[in-house]
């Protein structure tokens, strides 16, 4: 049924840890949801290809995945189908499927969800409880809305996700890892990782240090910026080819990130960012590709 693709066998062999990590803080709210955004992200694609006589891609899974792990926790599961039905028809078999579409599927589908619910989107937040296996769980501001209100949030609860936030945001231990993986494997780009994060750490200690905005290290830890960074800036379809186009790429990227989170009414900015990056990928590879002589 599948068309097998090896590397986005790879992607969803880094991204299952988080996974079953998120599922030890929220539980079967995690798989109730997951099992509406496959079935349904896996079954509109299978349509569009069904009638150009081809399978459905194993990108999907991914997409699928990452879309679920994107999600604020306390989402309904019928905006969660919305989201990747739109993600993926609009957002790729629309430019003719896998290898053709600009934007990612799975951010395209969370921001038209997060523009068409805003209140649901924004307010879906829930404090984990590890090992309760979201039994024990509380509504909860995210860290990007306590620092922008001037508090303070715990370092050490960012780094092992004890925070509100998206499904698989918080587990930073676990993304490192994943992104090691990523780049060992040559299934992910080390360039635009680096460029993306380090573009978007230094912009938020430049506000931090001259215009008083968050706190730098609190900052870079919340949120996804890290998810974003390793997982889906790197997209291999949507993000440019050329070793140089990916850097400036992910510098669009970070420095985007880091502009509307400070400046802008949204806590986080990173589906903006990502969208902005995807529309400038194309140009890149053609502005930064050799010229033969």
């Amino acid at each position: 049924m599948f068309q097998k693709q090896p590397m986005m066998r790879r992607m969803l062999y880094a991204l299952i840890p988080i996974y079953v990590y998120a599922f030890l803080f929220y539980g079967f709210r995690l798989i109730f949801l997951s099992v509406f955004v496959f079935i349904f992200g896996v079954l509109t694609e299978y349509l569009f290809e069904k009638r150009k006589g081809k399978k459905v891609t194993e990108a999907v899974l991914v997409s699928c995945m990452l879309y679920t792990l994107s999600l604020p926790p306390n989402i309904s599961w019928w905006m969660a189908v919305v989201g990747i039905v739109f993600g993926v028809a609009i957002a790729k078999e629309v430019y003719g499927g896998f290898g053709r579409n600009v934007f990612n599927p799975a951010i395209t589908g969370r921001l038209f969800i997060y523009i068409t619910f805003p209140s649901y989107m924004t307010s879906g937040w829930m404090l984990p409880r590890f090992g309760f296996f979201g039994s024990d769980v509380v509504t909860s501001a995210t860290p990007l809305e306590i620092l922008r209100s001037g508090g303070a949030v715990n370092l050490k609860d960012l780094f092992f996700g004890f925070r509100a936030g998206s499904f698989g945001e918080g587990a930073i231990f676990l993304i490192i890892l994943g992104a090691v993986y990523l780049v060992v494997t040559k299934t992910a780009s080390f360039r635009i990782m680096l460029s993306t994060f380090m573009s978007a750490s230094a912009l938020i200690l430049v506000f931090d240090l001259f215009l008083g905005k968050m706190d730098f290290l609190p900052a870079i830890l919340s949120g996804s910026l890290v998810f974003v960074s390793v997982f889906i800036a790197t997209d291999p379809v949507t993000a440019p080819k050329n070793k140089k186009a990916q850097l400036i790429y992910g510098v669009i990227i970070g420095a985007s990130i880091a502009v509307i989170r400070s400046f802008s009414l949204f806590s986080e900015g990173t589906s903006f960012a990502i969208l902005l990056g995807n529309t400038f990928a194309p140009l890149l590879d053609f502005l930064t590709k050799k010229v033969k002589k």
